[in-house]
């Protein structure tokens, strides 16, 4: 090192310009030397004033004014010495004021908290025993959390409030069955003779297209007519009920398709009798043919419509405590929720005589179809100078204008559906039921849906040393009939046999472990499966291979073990299927602590990942026979298991469109076949619009609404 360099590390003054000048070449400058030998360059200061925004450091060449320039540190002193050495502190540093951006400013705030709060998580984290989350994890079921309602939400009925209409009398299913029944037989023959009459009526249309000829004098245009007329007047009288029922609807004005279908025959037997009566007129045949044709099916749809009311009421009265399904509003996850409870035959007459859905729609669409038909009938007659077309342009339009589906749209569905379910034991509770079905999402499924009566078995038990057989299945049937467990049954006739007695307990608590815990005499008692025993560090025995089982300990010891054999009804794989077909989300609302969604699909392999599993107090909740349910019943059950359950939720669903499709249907065809009756009685084209070419057009819209109504119960 050179002689000045270690002049310079002693903190000897050295001139500055002998260095600058003894440098070779004398380019270097001060920045450059400072920076050689560790010392910064200072940024250069006006020697009078300063900025605003600066702060004068401690020992800058501008102290403050009023203030004296402490000396330098090698600089003499008055008494002619140096100063004292002093240890180096550090600089007192004051930040400059800045001016800072809100973006950047919120950005610095934002990482400033993410970083505290990653300080805490990692405190945690290391403060959590990650063997006991694992154990925990492996050990508790997984539940799943239900959609809390959002209170800015909208309501969920944004729909004006409907007038409701007074419900018929609640009579019992057993008389309405009997009622429903009666006249059936001949109603059938009525139907059949119907049919004959449509046949003659069809012969009647097609011999003269055929070539062939009538005899004398029936081949006369008179004689002709006047068949017409009779063929009708004598259909009309085979199904006078049904007339009757739409002139009644009438004078309610409510008005049907039947309703249409009693102007349409009305108005034809005018136009037949005036054409028989006339000496003069167009060689054309009135509607009798479209006419007979729409009494029979009228007739028919009715006939369906009373087998399926008498068959549903039958069904339902066949047991006296049958189960009832309700559509409950947002029971689970804010959603409309299916359940299945004991009750009674309570609303199920009253229910089932209301209105159908189909009807409901034609009562409000047939008035202007009514309307409509009179107003075009008299702007082809009367308005258009021809008066002598009225009768003929009322006939072909309220012809045209009466669907034949009109009674098939919910009868013959109806029928169909009821004949499903019936052999499993469920009736559909009429309309009001089924119309609520259009928002049922989730369905309710308890113990005995999955394993009714005799589908879980005792294949054994034991007890272990230290405690008696007796006390110990009295205690687990105990705790078992306490938490309403689908199981209950079981112990309970094992205790009996055992000559033992039910014990009282105290502090009983449901654990999502899969168990039990309760205080009773003193003991305190666990029951539950293996993965709760070894939740609460209950030793088990060794090589212990029990699939499914109850598990009892007593004061913290093992007690007792008793395997369980579970069945699952082959029905339910159907049953599932149905339900996911129609978009019904299976809840599990069990009490039974074996039967969580791993062991369903371990052993059963059922789609557990597809239903939702509460909590545990939630799933009590669910279940609670105690608690309350909709008004409105839709279905009633008189058998248990998982299959009429779902079924009648499917055929309610199903059924609700069909109908509503097939009104659509019905009502379609009505507008287009008026607004076509209306152009051609105008232009008086009686051939365009002859019987024949009027029965193609019905029958052709006829053809959906047949299949759509033998479809409803293919599922």
């Amino acid at each position: 090192m050179s002689d000045r360099n270690k002049q310079i590390n002693r903190g000897e003054l050295i001139d500055i310009k002998s260095l600058i000048g003894d440098a070779d070449g004398g380019d270097f400058s001060l920045d450059d030397i400072l920076a050689e030998y560790g010392h910064p360059p200072k940024a250069p200061a006006a020697p009078e004033e300063l900025p605003g925004n600066l702060v004068a450091f401690p020992g800058s060449a501008h102290p403050p004014s009023g203030e004296t320039p402490a000396p330098p540190e090698d600089e003499p002193l008055e008494d002619g010495g140096f100063g004292e050495e002093e240890p180096p502190q550090e600089a007192e540093i004051t930040p400059f004021p800045k001016k800072r951006n809100p973006l950047s400013a919120l950005v610095h705030d934002l990482n400033q908290k993410a970083d505290d709060y990653a300080d805490r998580m990692f405190e945690e984290d290391e403060a959590i025993d990650k063997a006991e989350v694992r154990r925990l994890e492996r050990l508790i079921p997984g539940t799943d959390q239900e959609e809390e309602p959002d209170e800015n939400a909208p309501p969920r009925q944004w729909r004006r409030p409907k007038r409701q209409e007074p419900p018929p009398p609640d009579v019992p299913p057993q008389e309405l069955s009997k009622r429903y029944g009666k006249g059936l037989k001949w109603m059938r023959t009525r139907a059949l003779l119907l049919l004959l009459l449509t046949l003659l009526a069809l012969i009647q249309v097609l011999a003269p297209m055929a070539g062939a000829a009538f005899p004398d004098p029936l081949n006369q245009p008179h004689a002709q007519y006047a068949v017409s007329a009779g063929l009708l007047g004598l259909g009309m009288l085979l199904s006078l009920d049904v007339l009757f029922t739409g002139i009644a609807r009438a004078c309610r004005l409510r008005f049907g398709m039947d309703t249409l279908a009693v102007l349409a025959c009305l108005f034809t037997l005018a136009d037949a009798v005036r054409l028989t009566l006339s000496d003069e007129g167009p060689l054309r045949l009135p509607y009798t043919l479209v006419c007979l044709s729409g009494l029979f099916f009228l007739l028919h749809g009715s006939y369906h419509k009373r087998c399926a009311l008498r068959l549903s009421c039958r069904t339902a009265a066949s047991a006296a405590a049958p189960y009832r399904i309700t559509l409950d509003p947002a029971k689970w996850s804010d959603k409309d929720t299916y359940a299945k409870w004991s009750g009674g035959q309570e609303d199920y007459g009253s229910q089932i005589q209301a209105d159908d859905g189909a009807q409901r729609i034609f009562r409000r669409f047939c008035p202007l179809l009514v309307i409509g038909d009179v107003a075009f009938a008299l702007m082809a007659s009367t308005g258009g100078g021809h008066p002598e077309r009225l009768v003929w342009s009322l006939s072909a339009l309220f012809t045209a204008t009466a669907a034949f589906g009109g009674a098939l749209a919910y009868g013959r569905a109806f029928h169909k559906v009821a004949r499903r379910l019936a052999p499993n034991g469920a009736a559909l509770a009429g309309w009001p039921g089924i119309a609520a079905s259009r928002s049922g999402c989730c369905v309710l499924i308890t113990d005995g849906d999955l394993f009714p009566p005799g589908y879980v078995e005792l294949n054994g038990f034991k007890v272990m040393a230290d405690f008696s057989a007796e006390r110990v299945v009295a205690y687990t049937a105990t705790l078992i009939r306490d938490s309403g467990s689908g199981l209950t049954t079981l112990f309970h006739n094992q205790l009996r046999t055992m000559g033992g007695l039910m014990r009282n307990t105290s502090g009983l608590q449901y654990h999502e472990g899969g168990g039990l815990s309760a205080n009773i005499r003193g003991d305190q008692v666990l029951v539950g499966s293996a993965s709760f025993m070894k939740l609460m560090e209950i030793r088990l025995p060794q090589g212990l291979n029990v699939k499914n089982a109850v598990f009892c300990a007593v004061d913290g010891k093992l007690a007792g073990i008793f395997a369980l054999s579970y069945t699952l009804p082959d029905t339910v794989f159907p049953a599932m299927e149905s339900l996911m077909m129609e978009k019904v989300e299976p809840v599990l609302a069990t009490r039974d602590f074996n039967l969580i969604p791993a062991m369903l699909q371990q052993r059963f392999k059922l789609a557990a990942d597809k239903m939702a599993f509460p909590g545990v107090e939630r799933r009590r909740e669910l279940s609670d026979p105690e608690q309350e349910h909709s008004g409105v019943l839709t279905a009633l059950l008189c058998r248990e298991g998982l299959l009429p359950f779902a079924e009648a939720i499917t055929a309610s669903k199903r059924l609700r469109w069909a109908a509503r499709l097939g009104a659509a249907l019905c009502c379609a065809a009505s507008l287009l076949g008026m607004a076509l009756a209306a152009y051609l009685t105008s232009m008086g084209a009686y051939t365009s619009l002859s019987p024949l070419n009027l029965l193609i057009y019905m029958l052709t819209w006829l053809a959906p609404v047949w299949f759509l109504s033998g479809w409803v119960h293919r599922f």
